[in-house]
């Protein structure tokens, strides 16, 4: 039985105020043709389908429509919520969807059941445990020692009646201790929502919601497909896909994926300001439309830098700078009033001190003359 695993869609994300809305839409109707090409029987959303617990009106249509594909194609659609979803709102509607394939983790209450497939090789069990903390296995498990996520997950997890010697999926979002992290993830301190992998031993196959990069976890049966889309400049260089999870008999494991390409990409740029808009730079590029980032190298700032880069590069979401001044690590202290200095040479060495250099000729000219206005008449 073949199976399309996806997560984190954070429909309607804005990124540095870009809302992402068009690149989403685009990107799940390229899903939508992977999904015509390869032909499962189902497909898995590993959590976060939104990017806020009450989404927008433009969110909730463009994922309506997502939906509605998908059951028109006649396939089993799993849907859990995560840690940015509201799990009420996913499951709304759930035992009415049922009835066309679509199956919503309900809100946790300390019991799941398994949603039951038939193919040659005979059944399969799919559990589909949302986004949990500690917390709200502590509430249905009064009596339990629940000192972290791992101890919780593996509460919930022995809780199932899982048939270990059938065939059983596990959907849920949740942290795995060494996963590759990104800079677009929520992070909890000191990483306490680390879930061992180990609480994931009975299941054949765990697709998994959260992290942003894919990848497995020890094993490909323990996997991350990851977001379809790049949603921070720490993803620049990642490659995005979906992936396909084909079950045969007990045992038989087949995991593969298949590259996505965005709307736009993600790409930083880093160089001085009088190189990067050279026309010989960007001509055989596509960085006119795609998502920048743009590190200059000047020494001196660049007077409405953003607007002229913008000019070229059209979607400039962040400009910064990397000179000097900005790889100084100096304290900048009060004067030591007892230490007898001129005007221009506590300025001196508060300019050294801020931006990591000498004042040249011209700055210290400009400096001189001004001293010499201010303290005009002064001994």
């Amino acid at each position: 039985m073949k199976f399309i695993h996806l997560s984190d869609l954070h429909i309607g994300k804005r990124v540095n105020e870009y809302s992402m809305l068009e690149d989403q839409e685009y990107i799940l109707k390229q899903i939508t043709s992977i999904i015509d090409e390869e032909k499962p029987h189902g497909v898995i959303i590993a959590g976060d389908v939104y990017d806020k617990s009450v989404p927008s009106a433009e969110a909730v249509a463009l994922f309506d429509d997502f939906l509605v594909g998908l059951s028109k194609r006649k396939l089993n659609v799993f849907v859990i919520s995560g840690n940015h979803d509201s799990p009420e709102r996913i499951a709304f509607g759930g035992r009415l969807m049922e009835q066309g394939g679509i199956y919503l983790s309900p809100v946790y209450n300390g019991e799941i059941a398994p949603v039951t497939l038939e193919d040659e090789y005979g059944k399969i069990n799919v559990w589909m445990l949302p986004f949990i903390k500690p917390a709200h296995v502590r509430k249905f498990n009064e009596d339990a020692e629940i000192n972290s996520y791992t101890d919780a997950i593996k509460l919930a997890v022995d809780k199932l009646e899982i048939n270990t010697n059938g065939r059983n999926i596990m959907i849920t979002h949740q942290f795995v201790t060494g996963a590759d992290r990104t800079e677009s993830e929520e992070i909890s301190v000191g990483g306490s929502d680390n879930v061992d992998v180990s609480v994931f031993a009975p299941f054949d196959y765990t697709a998994l919601g959260h992290i942003h990069r894919p990848q497995n976890c020890k094993s490909e049966k323990v996997r991350y497909s990851g977001t379809p889309l790049k949603y921070s400049f720490s993803e620049a260089k990642d490659n995005k896909s979906v992936t396909v999870v084909e079950l045969g008999e007990k045992g038989s494991l087949d995991v593969k994926t298949v590259p996505l390409i965005p709307m736009r990409d993600m790409v930083e740029i880093k160089g001085k300001y009088e190189e990067i808009m050279l026309r010989d730079f960007y001509k055989d590029t596509t960085y006119g439309e795609d998502y920048i980032h743009i590190t200059l190298t000047d020494e001196e700032d660049i007077p409405d830098a953003i607007g002229k880069l913008r000019t070229v590069y059209h979607n400039l979401m962040k400009l910064d700078y990397d000179n000097l001044r900005t790889r100084s690590t100096n304290v900048i202290e009060g004067a030591d009033m007892a230490e007898k200095k001129s005007p221009i040479e506590h300025f001196s060495e508060f300019y050294k001190l801020q931006n990591n250099s000498e004042m040249n000729e011209i700055q210290r000219e400009f400096i001189e003359n001004l001293i010499a206005d201010v303290w005009e008449g002064e001994t």
